[in-house]
């Protein structure tokens, strides 16, 4: 990378993104093969990176995190190198090296290694860098090479020396393509190697020489002045659109032996995964048989059956929050100690369905975390949920998490499409994305006294998946901690005489009943008095600012947001005037806007309802959508005009 330079120091802003917290001024990394006269081959990634910190807010740039796969046999291993902060004080450049007591490692699950540094000495204009090296004995895949990150990046350099005898996939994702440049060289090895031999007693560890020679592919993908990514309101997993590239092992040829073909396909991948992974876990039937007939008691109706199971289930069952389509304990053993990951949780679930005649089969997926599967292996997916066929409905059904329901998935899993393999080894596609329109609805009694003073009684409906999230967010609050929350939603208001009802009961909607008083609503000038025709439930602020949007709107569900407001105007005043109604739809039925007021009296009525139909809507139409809530603001903070009589 060259030393570090005063210009460098001194550098306050980016050239091309004046914004920017921090820049990547240089990365680079190459991915090689070693061979290990015990153990083969196994690959070296070395990566050196330079970073310019311009604001306080790119301070947590300094600190790189690097995960490391660890299983029985065999694991990764991370070592760190000419790590530095440098500094100009007094015109001259002051370096300050990474001690120990920076570097971190912690064991975050059964299968991962975190190791973490932190850079000291870290200020504004400040230059860090870093070189770590990665050995894996983990051939099948390289680590993705991001391109692009959430900084600008000046320059990104990635090299790959792959010996003859693997062949590797490679696919780039992303809207921008590097500079690719491809040489040759020759790899060699001399030295001992050791192999098990089979003699009269049996396998022995046997000593021998070894020369070996072989041709090595050079690539060289470079790609300069890449923007940032910035992330958006309403995206999935940004990670899906970043530009990376990707390696998976399709093929292995080692000399005097036969060709290995490691491609498959998607069936060909879930088929193999079930008849290895689900297939003796779902043959199990003995430890619950006892359980799931007292259940069943008196239970004949099918639908009756799959919601008793399922609560069953997800009562008795804790999740260890590993997810996984592998079973780390098993299923017997899980269930015994009532606590497992989520293969061995939803495998339990489809096994003691099945049993009970529910015809129902896994469903392989990737979690939004995990991002979209890109190629056809093993580590594509990460997760295992039921589908149960009812008529002709498919139900998704996942017991890890409490708060969850019959259809009503936790938003980890809603990540487009699964894959739902059956015993006969048949799979198909199956798409994720809830269908169904999740309504939240609120009904409004209010009345303005003489004081300016807004009182009244609200009730809050939450339907489906916004009941879900109600639970999820607030199930285990208490009421005050809930209620402070509350009052910093809703700025200005008082609640008394709350109460929730059906909050453990999945199979009915989550409503909330309070009493409010709020003293900013009502806007007095001279004699005539302005008031927000939504209250305090009006939606101020666009979340669509982007001139352009390149990614994507991800609403996770259909929904109804709807509001019907009475309010009661002071004695001696009438109603000047109120917002027009209007009732507009964004092409493809993508969504709608309706807005009514009626006045009667000294009682005014809402009735407003924004519809959004599709939980996908493709960066295409974002001019559309944008516009679309640039309407709703305008008309929900119009003002309803009273006057005195």
């Amino acid at each position: 990378m060259g030393k570090v330079t005063v210009e460098e120091l001194k550098q306050t802003e980016h050239p091309k993104d004046p914004k920017a917290e921090a820049a990547v001024l240089y990365k680079k990394g190459r991915t090689y093969f070693e061979f290990h006269p015990d153990k083969g081959f196994r690959t070296i990634t070395e990566v050196e990176t330079r970073i310019k910190i311009y604001k306080k807010e790119g301070y947590d740039w300094a600190n790189f995190v690097i995960d490391n796969y660890v299983d029985n046999n065999s694991k990764e291993n991370v070592s760190f190198t000419n790590a530095c902060t440098y500094n100009l004080v007094d015109g001259k450049i002051e370096k300050t090296k990474l001690k120990s007591e920076g570097i971190f490692v912690e064991k975050t699950n059964k299968y991962r290694e975190r190791n973490k540094i932190v850079l000291p000495n870290v200020k504004e204009l400040s230059v860090i860098e870093f070189k770590y090296t990665q050995e894996s004995p983990f051939i099948g895949a390289f680590k993705d090479w991001n391109f692009q990150m959430a900084i600008p990046v000046n320059h990104s350099e990635y090299v790959t020396q792959i010996p003859e005898y693997y062949i590797y996939k490679t696919q780039m994702k992303g809207a921008l393509v590097p500079k690719i440049e491809k040489t040759s060289s020759t790899g060699s090895y001399r030295g001992k190697v050791t192999q098990k031999v089979n003699g009269d007693g049996g396998y022995s560890n046997v000593k021998s020489n070894l020369d070996l020679d072989y041709q090595e592919a050079n690539i060289t993908y470079t790609l300069k002045d890449i923007p940032a990514m910035k992330d958006e309101s309403y995206i999935n997993n940004i990670n899906n659109y970043r530009t990376a590239l990707l390696h998976e092992l399709t093929s292995i040829k080692y000399p005097n032996q036969p060709y290995k073909d490691l491609s498959t396909d998607w069936n060909t991948l879930v088929k193999r995964i079930y008849e290895g992974e689900f297939g003796s876990e779902l043959n199990k039937r003995s430890y619950f048989e006892e359980d799931l007939a007292a259940i069943l008691k008196g239970i004949s109706n099918p639908d009756e059956k799959i919601t008793t199971i399922f609560n069953f289930v997800k009562s008795r069952m804790t999740w260890n929050e590993y997810v996984g389509y592998i079973c780390e304990k098993g299923v017997r053993t899980a269930y015994k100690e009532k606590v497992g990951n989520t293969a061995e949780i939803n495998l339990i679930l489809i096994a003691m369905l099945r049993e009970a005649g529910i015809d129902v089969n896994p469903i392989l997926l990737s979690t939004r975390s995990n991002g979209i599967a890109f190629f056809p292996n093993r580590s594509s997916y990460n997760y295992v949920i039921a589908g149960v066929q009812s008529g002709d409905r498919l139900l998704l059904l996942d017991a890890t998490d409490k708060n969850a329901g019959v259809d009503i998935m936790p938003f980890r899993a809603l990540n487009w499409f699964g894959r739902m393999v059956r015993k006969d080894g048949s799979s198909d596609d199956v798409e994720l994305v809830p269908k169904n329109l999740s309504r939240n609805v609120v009904n409004i009694m209010a009345t303005i006294g003489a004081d300016g003073v807004l009182k009244g009684m609200v009730r809050e409906q939450h339907f489906d998946y916004f009941a879900y999230m109600y639970r999820a967010l607030y199930g285990d609050l208490n009421q005050e901690k809930y209620l402070e929350k509350l009052e910093k939603k809703y700025t200005g208001i008082q609640i008394e005489s709350y109460k929730v009802a059906n909050a453990k009961d999945m199979a009915k909607p989550v409503v909330e009943d309070y009493n409010f008083t709020h003293e900013a609503i009502v806007e007095r000038i001279g004699d005539k008095i302005y008031v927000d025709p939504m209250l305090f439930f009006a939606q101020t602020e666009n979340p669509f600012k982007q001139e352009k949007r390149e990614y994507p709107i991800d609403f996770s569900f259909p929904n109804q947001e709807k509001y019907m407001i009475n309010l009661t105007i002071p004695d001696g005043y009438v109603v000047e005037s109120v917002p027009a109604p209007i009732s507009m739809a964004m092409e493809e039925d993508m969504g709608s806007f309706n807005f009514n007021i009626n006045t009667s009296g000294n009682k005014v009525q809402l009735v407003a309802s924004v519809d959004i139909n599709w939980s996908l809507v493709p960066a295409s139409h974002y001019e559309i959508l944008k516009n679309f809530y640039k309407t709703i603001i305008e008309k929900q903070t119009e003002k309803i005009v009273l006057k005195k009589a």
